[in-house]
């Protein structure tokens, strides 16, 4: 007769996993010798190791002792669920595995790979980390509220990019973070920039769907405080964009529209400089 430890070892089990197994009746648990103690015999020790091999194969303790008593055609019925069950697991398994060796990028917490090659090639353009991280917290946002639209907003955003106009801007706007040319003349051109660009998108009515593309008002607000986070100069950038706009009939830079009856509204825009 043997000992719990000796079980144990003969099982390749730990002691623990014995006094487990007799708790959830995987195993039976044996009376107690004249000394108190607990006493096994073969027959434990191979329904033992069928257990332990069981699971170590990822049968659930749950449905081990399903698996001991089935007969030929019961047993490869459980093993096919079983199997069915752990290849889902893999498979998502491999899906965390994908999706974790993609943070090690940075920018693609919480964002499709499409934002992400969005980003890379504003950065490839000459914009200033600073927006393209702007960028990048809002469309974390978006794509947090509209999953299922990011796809078609992104083939926007990459049409933009090709424009010379948004290159242009991306140009004057790293100097102006930088700090290398802060002149008013600068931010007016600037300004021009981006109502050409709104001109252009209006003409095109690329403008009227902008109220399905955000989900309520509150959330392009949201989205415009984002530039608090990049520091007091491009708070100061955007409010000068944002003033000299007005000027020129146009307001916003998340949900961008026309201003009736304000001064200068409507007239033609300064000559831009090159």
């Amino acid at each position: 007769m043997l000992t719990i430890g000796q079980l144990a070892a003969y099982s390749g089990v730990t002691t623990r996993a014995v006094r487990h197994y007799h708790q959830i009746g995987l195993l039976p648990e044996p009376e107690r010798d004249s000394s108190g103690y607990r006493t096994y015999a073969a027959a434990d020790v191979v329904r033992l190791i069928r257990v332990r091999t069981l699971a170590e194969a990822g049968v659930p303790l749950a449905r081990v002792q399903e698996l001991l008593t089935a007969d030929e055609a019961g047993f490869a019925e459980a093993v096919a669920e079983i199997d069915l069950r752990l290849r889902g697991e893999i498979q998502q398994i491999q899906a965390h595995r994908r999706r974790i060796a993609q943070l090690a990028a940075g920018d693609s917490l919480a964002l499709p790979v499409s934002v992400t090659e969005y980003l890379d090639r504003m950065r490839s353009l000459g914009a200033p980390e600073v927006m393209v991280e702007m960028e990048r917290d809002a469309w974390i946002l978006i794509a947090a509220q509209l999953p299922q639209r990011i796809e078609e907003f992104m083939v926007v955003k990459q049409a933009q990019l090709d424009d010379p106009l948004m290159r242009r801007f991306l140009h004057i706007m790293a100097g102006l973070v930088s700090g290398d040319d802060e002149s008013d003349a600068r931010l007016a051109e600037t300004a021009d920039l981006v109502v050409e660009m709104a001109e252009q998108a209006a003409a095109r009515g690329e403008l009227d769907g902008q109220d399905d593309a955000l989900p309520d008002n509150a959330f392009a607000d949201l989205l415009d405080t984002l530039v608090l986070a990049a520091g007091p100069r491009m708070v100061r950038i955007r409010d000068r964009i944002q003033e000299l706009m007005m000027e020129r009939g146009w307001s916003g830079l998340i949900k961008m529209e026309r201003v009736a009856d304000v001064e200068g509204a409507g007239r033609q825009p300064a000559q831009r400089r090159h």
